[in-house]
């Protein structure tokens, strides 16, 4: 009952325009997806690390691929499916007896090349190599909402000095959050 709400509420909101935009705000890690003047929707995210930060500024999606892998990060593998890291590089010399497997990004919406905002683990702080993680319930919501051509807006500084403290933010499945649904 509660999801079929939500899709009416949906529905009578984006019906009245095209008129959206999706702000991140890196120091309180949380994403707000707007419709005209008001905050619709509220996600929490991890955003770029110290030493890979997410870009900020104005931008608009450039392209959506509902099954993305990254061509840069992901997993290193023995031969005998053993895994040997979470964090390898794809341009990188592989050790002999090894092979990479290119991390999956869901529900990917690039907004600039080599960054976007896709599925993926909220620690509960910036974890991530430069791109905006979603979990996967709210990354499926936006990837659906979100068209080539709409606004991002990317603003302030993430929380390094906080990194591995976490934010208590909603980290697991669900439906996003609606925070108002004014006609």
């Amino acid at each position: 009952m509660k999801l079929f709400i939500l899709a009416i509420l949906t529905a009578a909101v984006f019906a009245n325009a095209r008129e959206i935009e999706f702000e991140i705000d890196l120091m309180v890690q949380t994403a707000t997806l707007r419709v005209g003047e008001k905050a619709a929707w509220s996600f929490p995210i991890s955003s770029g690390g110290e030493h890979t930060p997410t870009p900020t500024g104005d931008f608009k999606v450039l392209r959506k691929r509902r099954t993305h892998f990254s061509t840069l990060y992901g997993t290193l593998v023995s031969s005998t499916g053993r895994i040997l890291s979470h964090d390898a590089k794809g341009f990188e010399v592989l050790p002999e007896g090894t092979r990479f497997i290119p991390a999956p990004m869901h529900f990917f919406i690039e907004f600039e090349r080599g960054a976007a905002i896709h599925a993926g683990t909220l620690p509960g702080y910036p974890a991530s190599h430069g791109c905006v993680r979603l979990n996967r319930a709210d990354a499926e919501f936006c990837f659906e909402k979100l068209e080539v051509g709409d606004p991002i807006r990317i603003k302030g500084h993430a929380p390094y000095k906080e990194a591995g403290k976490k934010t208590g933010k909603r980290t697991s499945a669900g439906p996003p959050r609606l925070l108002n649904s004014k006609k």
